[in-house]
């Protein structure tokens, strides 16, 4: 029962973190400009994976799409492929994890549920890493830009979206470890359901054996001169 519990909570944690990662792909501030310096701003810049844009006074925005994938930077890119492949991992990872838990009548016996709950728990972990890096390369470049002196364009700080992701990749791990565990308790369990009888002394062993054993001696025959 302990388990069946343990395996729901990491459902729980890991579809949360699942559906936060897949919300800050779309998100809009990954970078917003700063204020830092300025007496009067006029306009705000602020950018995502996808396209960048500025809000003035008026609070009306103008947004211009990246013109090319190619022409992007090397950041941005590999931003893109680890997010869209965590989105894609946490997906198949949730479907595992259904199938997997105890709780569900698919997946076949106990142990064979266990491993797919296991499997899950990887998926799961993996595709938490996969968003925890991509938000952490993002943020090195926005932290980078921001601290060098040399840097004259515009200076940016960490948007509302890179946070979200890593709410998200954190509940993603912690949730693919606790499903990973549920192999091992799995195992326990099984282990504890053998029932053990005690050694057998040798006085009771030697005592069942001579039982078992028939008498095989011979009947004694008495002759009638015996009761004389």
């Amino acid at each position: 029962m302990a388990s069946t519990g343990a395996e729901i909570i990491a459902f729980l944690l890991t579809i949360s973190g699942w559906v936060l990662v897949s919300s800050t792909l779309p998100t809009d501030y990954w970078k917003v400009s700063t204020i830092d310096g300025t007496v009067i701003t006029t306009a705000t810049f602020w950018a995502n994976l996808w396209k960048t844009c500025v809000t003035d006074s008026t609070g009306v925005s103008n947004c211009k799409d990246f013109p090319s994938m190619l022409a992007l930077d090397g950041y941005i890119q590999a931003c893109r492929g680890l997010m869209i492949s965590a989105v894609c991992l946490g997906f198949f990872g949730a479907v595992f994890g259904l199938v997997g838990m105890k709780c569900t009548k698919v997946g076949g016996s106990d142990q064979t549920k266990a491993k797919i709950a296991c499997l899950a728990g990887l998926i799961f972990i993996l595709s938490g890493l996969c968003s925890m890096t991509s938000c952490s390369l993002y943020a090195n470049r926005i932290t980078s830009e921001f601290f060098d002196p040399s840097f004259v364009a515009q200076k940016y700080e960490l948007g509302a979206a890179l946070f979200i992701g890593w709410a998200g990749a954190s509940l993603c791990i912690i949730g693919g470890s606790i499903f990973c565990f549920s192999i091992a308790e799995n195992s326990n369990t099984s282990r504890r359901g053998y029932a053990y009888n005690g050694a057998t002394s040798v006085m009771s062993s030697r005592t069942k054996v001579h039982n078992s054993v028939p008498d095989k001696t011979p009947p004694k025959h008495f002759d009638k001169n015996a009761y004389v």
